[in-house]
């Protein structure tokens, strides 16, 4: 499954050089992070009220070309693995309205418990990771 959303981009989230802050790809990441798990059948929240989290455990973002004010963006999302514990999301950032490669990158998360305890993945997370496989 590719999960896809769009963002315009906010004067806001540019710099002085009047380009994307390069922190806020990671934002762009996490808006394509839980709209991937809530078209696999589940939002975070209700993940949270599971008791679960999925914290980062690593964050990684290669820019290949510059976002703008104003720039319309399409964040495509994959799950890439999952492991016992731990599970990885690929992203793809695009200009939607030039179908430029702005970006790729990955996260890789941690599933913990209410304690804050490392876990397996339970089963309320495996059946939206198999549906996210599809």
């Amino acid at each position: 499954m590719i999960a896809q959303i769009h963002v315009r981009v906010r004067y806001a989230e540019t710099d002085q050089m009047g380009i994307v802050y390069h922190a806020n790809y990671f934002q762009w990441f996490e808006m394509g992070r839980t709209h991937l798990l809530r078209e696999a059948g589940l939002p975070y929240k209700d993940l949270e009220l599971a008791g679960f989290r999925l914290p980062v455990l690593e964050a990684h973002c290669k820019y290949l070309k510059p976002a703008h004010y104003d720039d319309l963006l399409r964040i495509e999302s994959t799950l890439h693995e999952v492991q016992r514990a731990s599970l990885i999301i690929n992203y793809t950032l695009f200009n939607a309205e030039t179908e430029t490669m702005l970006a790729t990158g990955y996260t890789k998360h941690g599933v913990i418990n209410q304690e804050g305890k490392l876990t397996r993945i339970p089963p309320i997370l495996k059946t939206a990771l198999d549906n996210a496989r599809l």
